[in-house]
């Protein structure tokens, strides 16, 4: 068996981004930018008030409150052509252009207006009070964004103030999944003997759109190594990376690392990880443009934990995102988690909630031992966690890391990072406890 980290390094070496093309910025969140994004001009690109009020010479207010001519008003949008001369005002609107010969501006709340033409300003003002000025946002030439940077909402805000139309980002990825197996049927007919549906399938590819992947459904393929090879070479030329389950243990009708070595030769490899569940997984790049090729166990839940160690890093990786990995925090057991000193990283599912204090815990019970999910009503995310010895006391302190139900979606709208919880309601959460093999 190799350890976690050896399988992780030898798939993300293989995980070379493709190309990355121009994209719309209306278009662009959830992307990773391909490039830094220089500022081609200053943001506020003039100066201009900040607040609603009286555009001054300061060095009339002095000796406030006092009584000055107003002489004009200019609203956003204008173009100011009346100077502020000495004991004169302009009545100015926020962002509005400041007008020549004025260097501050009293809020209208601090001004008392006595006619049309004559406004007291009540409160003496400094120079550049309430006064923005050209760059002082961002100055032409400035790095705005750098290449990694996750595309949001806000940052297309600031690229249309840039005048920006179009950003290089890395393209979503399109990704294949095929499931191998001639047991597997599809559909809500009644089962022939000795068939099984096929859940893989559908559950890979609604994660992967989870993900903000683009899924392609390749289909159901025979444990045959001629359909398998016709399906992968199809699947390498028309998707970025191939996800297949099924075929990648030690049984005698297990080809998919068998066709997966012929077309990738020494760039594919199959591997017996140090993890349970997910031991037995393969990876390769195969095609004239070497295609990322995961394969995954047949086994639904070690299926679903193959894809949250190896697949969705590598399509991270792919996709641009510099943090891979999902984030992690600290959890106490609420009972023992005990397991036989093995060698191997062991991923047991539990519920995490959050204790008084804020402190994420753990607990095995109620939880479905077929099932992804706990029997709670809402499905939530769930938790890895780790020690360094094997079994983790009640009580014990381990890392929390949240998985897929956390995740929330990442389509052209929003990060894909996972979504948020609050800590005073003890809301519970299903989740997967490691208790690890030292050294991973």
């Amino acid at each position: 068996m190799i350890p976690i980290s050896e399988a992780w390094d030898f798939v993300l070496a293989g995980c070379v981004p493709p190309a990355p093309v121009p994209c719309a910025i209306g278009e662009a969140p959830g992307h990773v930018l391909a490039e830094t994004v220089l500022a081609s001009e200053d943001v506020p690109p003039f100066a201009n008030s900040a607040m609603d009020g009286y555009a001054v010479q300061a060095a009339d207010t002095v000796e406030a409150p006092v009584r000055l001519r107003v002489v004009a008003s200019v609203m956003a949008g204008d173009s100011p052509t009346t100077a502020v001369g000495h004991g004169e005002a302009v009545l100015i609107m926020t962002g509005a252009p400041m007008p020549p010969g004025a260097d501050a501006v009293c809020i209208v709340e601090r001004t008392r207006l006595e006619t049309k033409a004559s406004v007291v300003i009540e409160e003496a003002v400094g120079a550049e009070t309430n006064v923005r000025h050209p760059g002082e946002d961002i100055v032409a030439g400035d790095a705005v964004f750098s290449a990694g940077t996750v595309v949001t909402p806000p940052h297309v805000g600031v690229l249309a103030s840039l005048g920006i139309e179009t950003v290089l980002v890395q393209p979503t990825l399109r990704v294949g999944v095929v499931s191998t197996g001639d047991e597997l049927a599809t559909g809500s007919g009644a089962l022939a003997p000795g068939k099984i549906r096929n859940s893989n399938r559908p559950a890979l590819l609604a994660q992967l759109q989870v993900d903000g992947c683009y899924p392609v459904d390749l289909g159901t393929v025979r444990d045959d190594t001629t359909a398998l090879r016709h399906v992968l070479e199809h699947g390498a030329g028309s998707c970025d990376a191939v996800v297949v389950t099924g075929g990648v243990s030690v049984g005698d009708r297990d080809v998919v690392k068998i066709v997966l070595k012929k077309l990738g030769g020494n760039a594919a490899r199959w591997m017996q990880v140090a993890v349970k569940p997910a031991k037995p997984f393969a990876f390769g790049t195969i095609g004239v443009v070497p295609t990322p090729v995961f394969a995954l166990p047949g086994n639904p839940v070690p299926a679903l934990v193959s894809y949250e160690l190896f697949v969705r890093p590598g399509l991270r990786a792919m996709a641009g995102y510099r943090v891979l990995d999902r984030p992690r925090l600290p959890a106490t057991t609420e009972i023992d988690l005990a397991r036989r000193p093995d060698g191997r990283v062991h991923l047991v599912r539990v519920l995490a909630h959050t204790g008084d204090g804020g402190t994420v815990r753990v607990d095995r019970r109620a939880v479905s031992a077929r099932t992804c999910c706990g029997r709670w009503p809402r499905r939530t995310p769930w938790r890895s966690c780790r020690t360094a010895t094997g079994s983790l006391p009640a009580g014990g302190w381990t890392c929390c890391c949240s998985t897929p139900s956390a995740c929330a979606r990442r389509d052209r709208s929003g990060s894909g990072e996972p979504a948020g919880r609050s800590g005073a309601d003890r809301h519970r959460s299903t989740a997967v406890a490691r208790a690890g093999a030292s050294g991973d």
